[in-house]
């Protein structure tokens, strides 16, 4: 069995937890949170048959099979780096972070000397392994268009671009680099970076965001070219009921990952 410590208990956490339980061969044994939502999380978690222990970091003489992140971006420098320096090989899900200059050559770094890995997850977006593939034989261009609810990109800087309240058609709220959004949307640029990193890169990568009135899903749209030929794709992922920020498929992204590691076939 997999012994699992995760980080973080928000809405990608309990989901994926919800599904692993039905796991016979993998074991979430504890999960990371912040200190002032410990007794949040337990109550959270009174409902499960097999609740994890919830600690507020991992321990000194811990050792478990993986560290899962799904927490944030600041996770990853508070935990995850401290792990890989371990030893304990860590899957990532805000892999937007590793937008921040230098971060993903740290995480590299900590892994190189820990012995061990850190995998980034797809999360919301699929394709990934032809876009790297496509990326061996050479790659000209690739965009992300993004689409979301309007409601979905509340509390970002896109309320200085328009009224989301008010728009009663679909408005580009941002065009650029991947970097660049991942700077002003840090907490919608987890698919923009995964891309990236697959990819072009994040300077060389086009990312457009748009703010749909009338659209109840998150829409991932991927143009990509070059000497392997071209492709185009679209994703339209229904929204996490308990943050529409957030995409469903990230969480069935956790409990694939963790399942490819943990049984004896994996795809």
């Amino acid at each position: 069995m997999l012994n699992i410590t995760m980080i973080g208990c928000g809405a990608i956490g309990i989901g994926a937890l919800e599904l692993l339980e039905k796991d016979p061969d993998l074991c979430v044994d504890a999960v990371i949170v912040p200190e002032n939502s410990e007794e949040l999380v337990r109550q959270r978690l009174a409902g499960f048959v097999r609740p994890p222990r919830v600690l507020t970091a991992l321990p000194a003489d811990a050792r478990p099979d993986l560290l899962v992140e799904c927490a944030g971006h600041r996770a990853i420098e508070e935990h995850v780096l401290p792990a890989l320096e371990r030893g304990i090989p860590c899957l990532v899900v805000s892999v937007g972070a590793l937008s921040e200059l230098g971060l993903a050559e740290r995480l590299e770094a900590a892994a190189r000397r820990g012995g061990t890995y850190i995998e980034l997850l797809p999360g919301a977006i699929g394709g990934i392994d032809a876009l790297s593939a496509a990326k061996v034989g050479g790659l000209d261009a690739v965009l992300y268009v993004g689409r979301k609810p309007a409601s979905a990109w509340k509390g970002t800087p896109a309320e200085q671009v328009c009224d989301l309240d008010s728009i009663s058609e679909a408005t580009v709220i941002f065009q650029g680099s991947a970097r660049e959004a991942a700077s002003l949307y840090p907490k919608n640029a987890n698919v923009a970076a995964t891309l990236s990193l697959a990819g072009l890169g994040l300077d060389r990568t086009e990312v457009q965001l748009i703010a749909d009135p009338h659209s109840s899903e998150n829409v991932h749209r991927v143009e990509a070219r070059g000497a392997f030929g071209g492709f185009e794709m679209t994703l339209r992922g229904k929204p996490l009921a308990a943050n529409p920020k957030t995409s469903a498929l990230t969480v069935y992204s956790v409990v694939r990952a963790l399942g490819n590691h943990a049984h004896s076939l994996s795809i």
